[in-house]
């Protein structure tokens, strides 16, 4: 294999896995694609209360955990002086509280954030045991002969009216809501305390059909002291499917959060009396980078476990400015080897981009023509002493840090805040380039010092409005990976052979 395809390999090699690996986080990790972008999460704190009867005290509440569309981000729990742990049976989770003895009004808070993600989807339970004749039997032991009667009638009805387990179950539900419907009536009658969705629970029990409550709370912003609604979740045409009750409407509302799916009570509080569990609800919006990174460390993602995601806050500022490099050498191989501009220097431009970046653009040029004129003046000075090269360049950083000094006191006394930045510019290569410019001033005249100072100048100008573009500072720092495909296009410009820009101009007479 020839060198020249072997680039072109490893090129596409490295762009395929740059592209894949910031895919990956976009889609699968959620972090955003574009600047500014925020999500909206909710936080969601559930609080018991109940009055201590001098007993030992036991309370449990089920934990949410698998949502649709829904992802838990963070949960904390807070009762002053209760022993807390979470139990799991089944599948459900618990959070349990206890104390040996308590007297008196008792609160306990459970707080959780939760967020909307696009894609993110339930995981089905399994198929119920074939346990249809056992529950039906607990009922009619259960219930009066009247209402298995009223039963039958409706469950006779519903199948007469519906085509398929998705609209029996429909026609079932809203012949319930009939207040026309004597059977439904006398049902309802029956269980006068009960809500809709425990009667449509019961009902479908009794008629084979494998169903459950789904408790939960809609999402809604500032709310207080919501009371947990019910659902219904029935087995029908071999899945599973939520059910409205009050609606008859099949498919869980967008809005909609599970806490519990089937199993027994919501709350259970042993020791203590009027125990109840309500909900508040309050919507904030995070930055989309945040909630993705929240998320990837309750997964312990290593893609962003081991990243510069992990560093300390002061590193990620200093790599968030180091991880635009690239991208400035990207603009400086392609206006030398495509355009060719000449610069002082190959990659010079760059570092005078990082200074415009911390200096602003017009102080920088400023600054940097300012000791560039200053320092060349001196240098030719020091020229006629015929000293040693290490010793004149030397003395030229020393000259270059007196100019910045002065420079800095000169601005604050005059009320120029801007230009205290300039010790950001590069000392030893501003005293390199003022070397350089002197020699090549001496060979090649003034003509060619202006041409590559313009050219550096124009060059570091390009690169300092590519690396400050909110889009590029937002890829390269949440995106390092694109770092890859600029080093897979780095490699193919290393390959062109061809004429420049500058060459094409320079030849235009041949061609007439």
């Amino acid at each position: 294999m020839s060198t020249k395809a072997q680039v072109y390999l490893i090129a596409a090699s490295l762009f395929l896995l740059g592209l894949g690996l910031t895919a990956y986080k976009s889609f699968e990790l959620g972090f955003p694609l574009m600047p500014g972008e925020y999500r909206t999460v909710w936080t969601i704190e559930a609080k018991v209360e109940f009055n201590a009867t001098n007993e030992p005290v036991r309370a449990s509440l089920a934990l949410p955990r698998v949502q649709r569309h829904m992802r838990i981000l963070d949960e904390t729990f807070s009762a002053a002086g209760y022993g807390f742990q979470i139990d799991e049976q089944d599948g459900q989770y618990r959070a349990i509280w206890s104390r040996r003895e308590a007297s008196g009004p008792q609160r306990l808070f459970y707080k959780l954030s939760v967020y909307n993600r696009d894609g993110e989807s339930i995981a089905d339970l399994p198929p119920p045991p074939d346990r249809g004749a056992v529950d039906r039997s607990v009922l009619e032991a259960m219930l009066t002969q009247p209402v298995q009667a009223a039963m039958t009638a409706l469950l006779a009805q519903a199948r007469e009216l519906s085509a398929d387990g998705r609209t029996f179950v429909t026609q079932l539900i809203t012949l319930l809501n009939d207040p026309a419907n004597r059977d439904a009536r006398l049902l309802l009658s029956y269980y006068d305390n009960a809500s809709r969705a425990a009667v449509a629970v019961d009902l479908l029990t009794y008629g084979r059909v494998p169903a459950h409550l789904v408790r939960g709370i809609y999402l809604e912003d500032d709310r207080q002291a919501l009371s947990p609604q019910e659902l219904v979740e029935v087995f029908v045409d071999n899945r599973w499917v939520v059910v409205e009750p009050a609606s008859a409407r099949i498919g869980l509302p967008g809005n909609f959060f599970m806490w519990q799916r089937g199993g027994r009570s919501l709350l259970d509080v042993v020791g203590g009396r009027n125990s109840e569990v309500t909900f508040s609800v309050i919507a904030n919006n995070i930055s989309a980078r945040t909630v993705a990174l929240m998320q990837s460390a309750e997964d312990t993602v290593a893609l962003v476990d081991f990243s510069i995601y992990s560093l300390p806050i002061e590193q990620q500022s200093i790599f968030k400015l180091i991880l635009l490099v690239p991208v400035g050498t990207l603009a400086v191989i392609f206006l030398r080897v495509l355009v060719g501009l000449r610069t002082s220097g190959t990659f010079m431009p760059v570092l005078l981009a990082l200074a415009f970046i911390q200096t602003q653009l017009l102080t920088g040029l400023t600054i940097f023509l300012l000791v560039l004129a200053v320092g060349l003046g001196i240098r030719s000075y020091l020229s006629r002493l015929n000293l040693l090269l290490v010793s004149r360049i030397a003395a030229v950083v020393v000259v270059v840090v007196l100019i910045m000094a002065a420079i800095s006191v000169i601005s604050y006394k005059l009320g120029i805040d801007q230009a205290l930045t300039v010790t950001f510019f590069p000392m030893i290569i501003l005293a390199w380039t003022i070397e350089r410019m002197s020699i090549l001033w001496e060979e090649d005249g003034i003509r060619e010092v202006a041409i590559q100072v313009a050219g550096s100048l124009i060059v570091a100008i390009c690169a300092f409005m590519l690396m400050t573009n909110r889009y590029i500072e937002h890829w390269t720092f949440n995106f390092p990976e694109l770092m890859l495909c600029v080093l897979a296009v780095v490699l193919i410009l290393g390959q062109y052979t061809g004429y420049r820009v500058s060459e094409l101009m320079r030849f235009r007479h041949l061609e007439r």
